[in-house]
C-alpha cells in the first residue's frame, strides 16, 4: 500500500521524479514552474496559498502526485465558488480552509492526477477524500482537470458510498484549434464569412498602419529589458483592475531559466520603444495565453498583440491550438470557439453535499444551453471545417 505524505513545499520532491509523472507536454504542472511559483514569492498564506502537496511514495519512490494547496480563500483559482462560501456563511459553518487541487493563476486545463497507471490516479483522488477528512477541511476541488481524468472521481449514483462521490461543474472557454490544416493566417480567414474576415483585416491593418511591429522572444533570446518591459506591463493590467499581481520579475526570470522554449513573449514595439505585451507558454501542441498589458492606447493592439500574433506563432510552428485565457465573448468573432473545461468537487458535510449536487445539475444545463448558442454564432462558414461546434 502507498504511503501517503503531505509536502509544504514542492522542493521536496526531486524534479526529475516529480516530471517522470507526466509526459511533459503541459508546462504549468513541471517541477519548475510550480516549485517557481513557491521559491519566487508568487504564492503567499496572507494571500490565500498554503502548498499542501498530495503525494503517494512506494519506499523512496514518489509514484503519484497531486499539486495541492490549502486555501483560506478563491483568490485566483478561476472556478467560481463565492455563493457557495456564501451558504456556508448563512448557516454558520466555515467554508474555508478548503482543498485545492490546481496550478495557481492559470485556468489551464491539464493533467492534476500525475500517475503512472489508471489505478494510481485512482488511489490519488481516494487520498484526496481520507485527507481532506484528517485536515477537516470543508472540501477539495480539483480545478480545470483532463477529460480523461474524469474516471477518477466518480459521481452520485455511482457504486461507490456517498461519503466519496464527487460533484462535476462545467464552464466554458474560447479556444483557437487548427482541425482544418491551415498553413498561414490567409488560410485561417479564408475560412471565415465575409463580415468577420473583413473585420479583422481592418484591425490588423490599422496596427500596422500605426507603425506598431511586433517582435517574438522566448526563454533563450528575451533580454532582461524584455522580462522587465513584460512584467512592467503585467503590473500596469493588474493595478487598472485593482487586483493584486502575484507573478513577480524573479518569477519570469526563472520561466526564461528552466523553460526557456516553454516561455513565449508577443512585444509590440512603437516609436523604438515597446509599447504592450502579451505572456504565454509554449506546450507539446498548444499556446496559452497568460498576460497582456500595454501603456498605450492604439486601434486593435490589444486584438493583434493578444489573439492574432498568437495565432500567426500557432500557424508557423505547427501548433494546433491556442487557449488565450478565460472568459470573453469578444474572442468568438475572431476564431475562438466555445470550448467546455471541467472541475471536480468533494463535500464534506451532507446536507451541503446533496444541495450542491442539484445546484451543480441546473448549472451544468445551463452552461451546455449558453456554450450551443454561442457555437451557433461562429464567425466561421457553416460548411468549414471550422464551423460551428463545441469542444471539450
Amino acid at each position: 500500500m502507498a504511503d501517503v505524505r503531505l509536502l509544504s513545499h514542492l522542493a521536496d520532491v526531486p524534479a526529475e521524479r516529480w516530471d517522470a509523472l507526466h509526459d511533459g507536454r503541459n508546462p504549468f504542472i513541471t517541477h519548475a514552474f510550480l516549485s517557481g511559483l513557491e521559491q519566487h514569492g508568487c504564492l503567499r498564506a496572507d494571500w490565500g496559498w498554503t502548498p499542501r502537496h498530495l503525494t503517494l511514495w512506494d519506499g523512496d519512490d514518489v509514484v503519484a502526485a497531486a499539486p495541492m494547496y490549502l486555501k483560506e480563500n478563491s483568490h485566483g483559482e478561476f472556478v467560481f465558488d463565492h455563493a457557495w462560501a456564501h451558504a456556508y456563511a448563512r448557516h454558520g459553518l466555515d467554508y474555508f480552509p478548503k482543498w485545492l487541487c490546481a496550478v495557481p493563476y492559470s485556468p489551464v486545463t491539464g493533467p492534476r492526477l500525475l500517475a503512472r497507471d489508471a489505478a494510481a490516479q485512482s488511489a490519488l483522488a481516494d487520498a484526496m477524500v481520507a485527507q481532506g477528512r484528517q485536515l477537516g477541511v470543508s472540501s477539495v476541488h480539483v480545478n480545470f482537470h483532463t477529460a480523461e481524468e474524469a474516471f477518477a472521481f466518480p459521481p452520485a449514483g455511482s457504486n461507490r458510498p456517498d461519503t466519496r462521490t464527487w460533484l462535476a461543474r462545467t464552464d466554458v472557454q474560447y479556444h483557437w484549434h487548427n482541425d482544418a490544416g491551415w498553413q498561414t493566417f490567409d488560410d485561417f480567414l479564408s475560412a471565415f464569412d465575409h463580415k468577420h474576415r473583413k473585420n479583422i483585416r481592418q484591425e490588423r491593418r490599422k496596427v500596422a498602419e500605426a507603425g506598431v511591429r511586433f517582435r517574438v522572444v522566448d526563454g533563450v533570446t528575451a533580454s532582461e529589458a524584455d522580462l522587465v518591459a513584460m512584467h512592467g506591463f503585467y503590473l500596469r493590467t493588474f493595478a487598472e483592475y485593482g487586483n493584486h499581481p502575484a507573478l513577480t520579475l524573479p518569477f519570469l526570470r526563472h520561466l526564461a531559466e528552466t523553460q526557456p522554449r516553454s516561455l513565449v513573449v508577443f512585444l509590440a514595439d512603437y516609436r523604438e520603444q515597446p509599447v504592450a505585451g502579451a505572456l504565454c507558454l509554449r506546450g507539446g501542441s498548444t499556446l496559452y495565453g497568460r498576460y497582456w498589458g500595454s501603456n498605450a492606447t492604439l486601434p486593435g493592439l490589444h486584438f493583434e498583440t493578444c489573439y492574432y500574433q498568437g495565432i500567426d506563432y500557432c500557424l508557423r510552428h505547427g501548433l494546433t491550438r491556442f487557449e488565450p485565457g478565460a472568459q470573453g465573448e469578444h474572442k468568438l468573432a475572431r476564431g475562438f470557439l466555445p470550448a467546455l473545461v471541467h472541475s471536480r468537487h468533494w463535500i464534506a458535510d451532507k446536507d451541503f453535499r446533496a444541495a450542491l449536487a442539484d445546484w451543480c445539475r441546473q448549472e451544468t444545463n445551463a452552461v451546455l444551453q449558453y456554450a450551443h448558442r454561442l457555437a451557433g454564432r461562429s464567425p466561421f462558414k457553416v460548411a468549414d471545417a471550422g464551423g460551428p461546434g463545441v469542444t471539450s
